[in-house]
């Protein structure tokens, strides 16, 4: 079974990028079953799918974020990270990762086959 685990700060400046990593155990990200995701939750809101990465290293994004959030990985140690840059106190949310069974990026959360805990992460001076 697949595992993840989001790792980062808990709290962040505004104007400063935001760095977040998910390690993945029982699966490995350069396999073409999964779509590796990141999605956030902010405080009265739904589940925002952010952007993914493939098995090939290929990535996707978020047409309302595309500017200011990248998606890497480091296949030495199964894990890839995002980075959101310029953060705003509206950037204030749960991030998590997830894992979506397929070859094809689905940009609706929900339904994904694996989600890690999720990691508070604060906006503030």
């Amino acid at each position: 079974q697949v595992q993840l685990q989001e790792s980062g700060p808990g709290l962040v400046k505004p104007s400063q990028m935001l760095s977040l990593t998910c390690t993945v155990s029982g699966g490995s990200i350069t396999t073409s079953s999964y779509i590796w995701n990141w999605i956030r939750q902010s405080p009265g809101k739904g589940l925002e799918w952010m952007g993914a990465i493939a098995y090939d290293g290929g990535t996707y994004y978020s047409a309302s974020l595309k500017s200011r959030t990248s998606i890497s990985r480091d296949t030495s140690k199964n894990q890839f990270s995002l980075h959101l840059s310029s953060v705003t106190p509206e950037d204030a949310a749960v991030y998590y990762c997830a894992a979506d069974g397929g070859a094809v990026v689905r940009t609706t959360p929900k339904g994904y086959d694996y989600w890690g805990q999720g990691t508070q992460v604060t906006v503030s001076s």
